[in-house]
């Protein structure tokens, strides 16, 4: 006697990325790439990276997009982030990136730019308004984690 499996629903696929939110006081780092879209610092965990400790991987991040001099206390993760956009690197296909969004504390260092980005701001998280350069899951996350930092 067979069993009959039941189909289940389709399953989705995502990216993974790890963001940091990157804080100096009350300064939050963000920074623009060149596509046009305003970002947090961090990004996709490559193939090769898979048993690697997700510190390794926003390690590896950090010093491509903000340089090796950047020194940072890294925290617990504190947003959770669903985006779907148009990849370029994959001809405009619509892809979806489950994010993780770690605090970190900055302690020093040059912070500079990479070949993927073209302006940073420290913004004050007290009046930082995340609509005006964000959108879709980008921009909920971010105002999920600058609302939970009022409610602490």
């Amino acid at each position: 006697m067979s069993k009959t499996i039941p189909k289940s629903p389709e399953k989705d696929l995502y990216y993974v990325a790890v963001k940091l939110l990157l804080r100096d006081g009350n300064k939050l780092l963000i920074t623009h790439d060149i596509f046009g879209d305003w970002d947090l610092p961090g990004g996709r965990i490559r193939k090769d990276e898979f048993d690697k400790p997700l510190e390794a991987v926003i390690e590896r991040k950090i010093n491509e997009e903000l340089g090796s001099e950047v020194r940072y206390h890294l925290g617990e993760p504190k947003v959770f982030f669903r985006v779907e956009r148009q990849e370029h690197d994959l001809q405009g296909q619509t892809v979806r990136i489950f994010g993780v969004g770690y605090e970190a504390q900055y302690s020093g260092g040059t912070v500079g730019l990479g070949q993927h980005h073209d302006q940073m701001e420290w913004v004050d998280v007290t009046m930082f308004q995340p609509e005006q350069y964000f959108t879709g899951g980008w921009l909920v996350g971010v105002q999920e984690y600058i609302s939970g930092l009022s409610s602490t």
